[in-house]
């Protein structure tokens, strides 16, 4: 799937036009209380930029060319990589990895074990992995916390929106799983 990386980001600059609040991921990222983080499926910048502006160490990584082209428009210092995120080596690890906007969805079926493995591999020891993502597009929870514990992850907390609303099911979750 191609993006339009200046379309994306007109949408969250009309939200945030409109007083909505365009950065609940950063929000719970931030209270994890991390002092590196890889924005993995960065799109064009969003929570990344908002997380360094926070004076969090970032590094947002996209395999769409366009969003990345946004991104490094927008905060040109911070350090952007274009990769496939199954196939991620940035040789070094990160106090948090967060995959927000759906970034499992996007990935081609069958696929998910690799991401997963992928951006885990990047998560320090006692370090977090958080994603949200829509439950109604065939990916699973159950999946999911597989694939995280195959890669040495396993679930510390759950939630219903990145305002950490308890999940009580439905069809979207933030879930935190932690390296131990």
């Amino acid at each position: 799937m191609a993006w339009d990386g200046e379309e994306y980001q007109a949408r969250f600059d009309g939200i945030a036009a409109r007083g909505g609040d365009v950065h609940g991921e950063a929000t719970l990222v931030r209270a994890l209380g991390p002092s590196s983080v890889l924005d993995a499926g960065c799109g064009t910048g969003r929570v990344a930029i908002e997380l360094a502006r926070h004076g969090i160490d970032v590094v947002g990584v996209d395999v769409d060319a366009s969003m990345l082209a946004t991104a490094r428009r927008l905060a040109p210092d911070l350090p952007w990589h274009l990769s496939d995120l199954a196939e991620l080596d940035l040789g070094r690890s990160f106090d948090v990895v967060v995959m927000a906007g759906n970034v499992p969805l996007f990935t081609p079926a069958g696929t998910e074990p690799a991401l997963v493995a992928g951006v885990a591999a990047h998560v320090r020891s006692g370090g977090c992995l958080v994603a949200g993502f829509s439950l109604d597009r065939g990916y699973s929870l159950d999946d999911y916390d597989a694939h995280c514990a195959e890669a040495g992850l396993a679930l510390e907390a759950r939630y219903a929106t990145w305002s950490r609303n308890p999940y009580m099911g439905g069809t979207y979750a933030v879930s935190i799983h932690r390296r131990s």
